[in-house]
């Protein structure tokens, strides 16, 4: 666990911090941000109750104190208050309110069913905000072969990793954590890759020719000596001859999406691409795209299955004729319409 969860963390949501980490198999970041959306509740909740003056800067209210007296105090009304504040004076959009009241949900579900620290679960009845789910954004096929041709042509420290990494990215469907956690080791000899997914969860996602070749190509030029002995049995390394990290993954893909047209685009974007590309041009069944992706939920891959119809969709509105109209016509009264209105005249 890290160590600032120890210089401003009280001891309830320390040990909840642990069980999500040691029992739950939650990732450094997603506990991080529990802790983020958990301490912001809190600086809110002693302000709200004036347990600090009222012109103390947020980041200056610690949140040590808290204890379970405090936390038996907390409403339903308290938390839409927070939620609101949220919204109104840090300007969190909608699915960072959801993320709250996620964090909210956890915690103290955690506390009422778990540690029975709570009899009383005050955010049982808590309403989620709604979000609005975009369809997500990928490369095409031209610009998925533009981004692999880009790291071939341009001169790359390391052409031979990057190449690679970008080929198990659009080839493999992986998280860029995914990508950075792989051992020499979990390349098998069937052909296949192990990868650890979100939760600890392994999965075996099968290396087609392009992937073999990449790493054929790369292997012989990773480095072997200076490296570091925790990090010797990394599968891509950083310049200083360290594991890559989540930041060194984003920057080469981020350097090479900038170069070819795409910078608003990340590396999440390239997983996007593998799964639209399986699905609308392999053919790949939905059921096998959730776990190649490792998925938990259907429900998360079905996403996917939506994007040809939105793009039908689209396609028809794009027409340079679909906004043209029928000019409304006046009618002529038949000579019988004539004779009816009439009669009813007379």
């Amino acid at each position: 666990m890290r160590p600032e969860y120890n210089e401003d963390c009280f001891p309830i949501l320390r040990d909840f911090l642990r069980y999500l980490e040691v029992v739950k198999g939650r990732s450094p970041g997603t506990v991080e941000q529990y802790y983020i959306d958990l301490r912001t509740f809190f600086r809110f909740i002693k302000q709200l109750r004036g347990l600090v003056p009222a012109a103390t800067p947020e980041e200056e209210i610690s949140i040590q104190d808290i204890d379970i007296s405090l936390i038996r105090g907390i409403t339903l009304q308290d938390v839409y208050e927070y939620l609101s504040y949220a919204k109104t004076q840090r300007q969190n959009h909608d699915k960072a309110l959801a993320r709250k009241a996620c964090s909210l949900r956890v915690f103290f579900r955690h506390l009422t069913n778990y540690t029975h620290q709570l009899e009383y679960n005050p955010v049982e009845n808590l309403d989620t905000p709604k979000t609005k789910k975009a369809l997500p954004k990928y490369l095409t096929l031209e610009q998925s072969l533009e981004l692999l041709k880009s790291a071939e042509e341009e001169r790359s420290e390391f052409p031979e990793r990057d190449y690679c990494m970008l080929t198990l990215l659009l080839n493999c469907g992986l998280r860029r954590a995914e990508l950075a956690g792989l051992n020499v080791t979990d390349i098998r000899s069937d052909n296949t890759l192990r990868v650890l997914g979100k939760g600890n969860k392994e999965r075996v996602v099968y290396l087609n020719q392009a992937c073999q070749d990449a790493l054929k190509q790369y292997l012989p030029t990773r480095p072997v000596d200076g490296v570091e002995k925790k990090d010797r049995n990394a599968l891509f390394y950083s310049r200083l001859k360290k594991r890559i990290t989540l930041n060194g993954v984003h920057y080469v893909v981020k350097g090479y999406l900038t170069r070819i047209g795409l910078p608003d685009y990340s590396t999440h974007k390239l997983r996007h691409t593998a799964a639209t590309l399986m699905y609308q041009r392999g053919g790949v069944d939905i059921r096998v795209l959730k776990d190649i992706l490792g998925h938990e939920n259907l429900g998360t891959t079905e996403i996917y299955t939506h994007l040809s119809s939105e793009q039908v969709k689209k396609a028809a509105e794009a027409s340079p004729l679909s906004h043209v109209h029928p000019r409304a016509k006046q009618r002529v009264p038949s000579v019988k319409t004539k004779m009816d209105a009439e009669e009813k005249e007379e």
